[in-house]
């Protein structure tokens, strides 16, 4: 295979990734087929509906990268323009509402690292290795790293701010962009070494126990932005009960739903925890871990 040819299977493997984070069911707060999770103004269908918008993106951020002469700030600001020309289509088809606005950063950024590892042959050929996702997410660090400086550094004289920018105003939290401009600690020390040692029956059950474990860990900014930072502690010491807890799959099942319902009535939402679950099943596929072929019922 040559690079080029890579192109359509990662892109795909991106698509495919926020598809089945949408599809994986019980998630506690969060959309999926059966429950709107703590969104009032989101279902299921909203999601299809984004996810559609902003997939003939995600070619587009690896030609980029494929195809980038310059520095990595260079590059990074050209997938930013694309980025933001994604968000728009995404808000024009779900008529305003965020769905994936976080994710569509997150898979800007990555998958234009991939594009820009492309060219230089530092990946020939998929599967990937742990050395080759390392690798790509330290670019991703070095894309973003001059972030929280320069879009948080005039904040408090801005009239409209958004959510991330208020939290990390009140709070000092970073979000995704402290996330990214770290090369995304949350995949490389949590989520991918657990995906990559663990096995369950079926990848449902693996990613379900998985986003037990996000919550548990994580700094969730949109759960700070719902319930403050009591409210968020709370659902990680909540969840590290149920991390710890050794559950049969049945067991499991029947908690998190149960936890559905209590965050439901919390209005919470872990939006957080969920972008990096996508983000752990599209490496998931990239590594060979996770097959999603086309005939996979999403």
């Amino acid at each position: 295979m040559t690079d080029h040819e890579l192109v359509p299977s990662i892109a795909l493997a991106a698509k495919h990734a926020l598809q089945y984070e949408v599809t994986l069911s019980p998630k506690p707060g969060l959309v999926d087929p059966f429950s709107k999770g703590a969104h009032n103004d989101m279902d299921f269908q909203t999601f299809q509906t984004s996810i559609q918008a902003l997939s003939p993106f995600f070619s587009k951020y690896l030609e980029v990268g494929l195809q980038h002469k310059g520095s990595k700030k260079r590059l990074f600001e050209r997938l930013r323009t694309i980025g933001y020309q994604a968000e728009k289509m995404m808000l024009v088809a779900t008529n305003g509402v965020n769905t994936h606005k976080g994710a569509n950063f997150s898979f800007a950024v990555i998958l234009g690292a991939i594009g820009w590892q492309l060219q230089q042959q530092f990946i020939q050929k998929l599967p990937l290795n742990a050395e080759q996702t390392q690798k790509i997410l330290h670019v991703t660090g070095e894309l973003t790293h001059h972030l929280i400086q320069e879009d948080f550094q005039d904040l408090t004289r801005k009239k409209q701010k958004t959510h991330g920018e208020k939290l990390f105003l009140t709070y000092g939290l970073s979000g995704i962009r402290g996330e990214a401009s770290q090369s995304y600690p949350s995949l490389t020390s949590l989520l991918l070494p657990y995906l990559r040692s663990t096995k369950y029956d079926t990848s449902d059950e693996l990613f379900l126990r998985a986003l037990v474990l996000l919550m548990s860990e994580i700094e969730d900014g949109n759960l700070v932005h719902r319930g403050g930072i009591q409210a968020w502690q709370q659902v990680k010491q909540e969840t590290k009960k149920i991390h710890q807890a050794d559950l049969s799959t049945k067991q499991l099942l029947d908690e998190l739903t149960n936890y559905d319902q209590r965050l439901i009535e919390r209005n919470l939402s872990p939006g957080g925890s969920a972008d990096l679950l996508s983000l752990g099943m599209f490496f998931a596929q990239l590594e060979g871990l996770l097959s999603l072929p086309e005939g996979k019922k999403m």
